[in-house]
């Protein structure tokens, strides 16, 4: 039987508010075994470009990342973010370990090609190494990820927060019962995004077809359901998308084969 880890994924203002930070890692060191958190940090991103001058562009909720972009958000997501929550971990007995791609070469991407959209150095993962997490986490050893990536060649690369969970989780699925967390500021996969109970318990894949083609699952939600059936269907247990204040799981949506 194989052992169990939690990957929990949290983003968004969550993570650079200092209350919230707070109280997420609370709970966070309150979770049973084995586990692994990742990390966004968008806002801060922005902002740290805004104070340097550089211009911010998204396009369909993803970053183009320019050579000057990529220097700050390798600055904040590997640096300022990612320590301060490493950093507050130890404080809660955690011992915790801040990782890039890059790291121990956990993580490689190649580069997005241009299509529609040149998003710049922005890479899709292709490679996960789940022998050195699973190292890791075996002595008691939290993985803190960011959301970085690299190309081999020497080149930093970002990644979707949400895509970074979704392959960990993947690739440790060889080795673990993995239960895979979608935190964000909503209390799980709403029917109408203007009322916060009206929460989806369940969805399957028919199920987010169809809600998709009615317009009640839209825009940055489609692909973290993506990413979700995606983990799904390549050997993890079970995902939930819910709020910050729920990490154990035990409410939000139950994503289902």
């Amino acid at each position: 039987m194989k052992e169990n880890v939690t990957v929990i994924k949290v983003g968004g203002k969550i993570v650079e508010e200092t209350d919230s930070l707070s109280a997420l890692l609370d709970d966070f060191a309150k979770i049973q075994g084995y586990k692994v958190l990742v990390h966004g940090g968008g806002r801060s991103a922005t902002k740290m470009c805004a104070q340097l001058g550089i211009e911010s562009k998204m396009v369909n909720g993803r970053r183009v990342t320019d050579l000057e972009t990529l220097k700050v958000v390798t600055m904040v997501y590997g640096g300022l973010v990612n320590k301060n929550i490493v950093a507050q971990l130890q404080k809660r007995g955690i011992n915790a370990i801040g990782l890039t791609g890059a790291d121990m070469n956990v993580m490689h991407s190649v580069k997005r090609p241009v299509k529609d959209v040149d998003y710049g150095f922005v890479g899709d993962v292709d490679r996960v190494d789940a022998e050195a997490l699973g190292r890791l986490i075996h002595a008691d050893v939290v993985p803190v990820m960011a959301p970085l990536t690299h190309d081999g060649n020497g080149n930093m690369l970002n990644t979707n927060a949400d895509t970074i969970a979704g392959e960990t989780a993947k690739a440790l699925a060889q080795l673990f019962d993995v239960t895979l967390v979608y935190c964000f500021e909503k209390r799980g996969v709403l029917r109408d995004e203007n009322d916060d109970d009206s929460v989806i318990p369940v969805i399957t894949k028919s199920d987010f077809n169809d809600f998709i083609d009615q317009k009640v699952i839209t825009g940055g939600m489609i692909p973290k359901l993506e990413n979700a059936f995606s983990a799904i269907d390549k050997g993890v247990e079970q995902v939930i998308i819910t709020c910050a204040s729920d990490i154990k799981g035990e409410k939000g949506t139950l994503i289902k084969k």
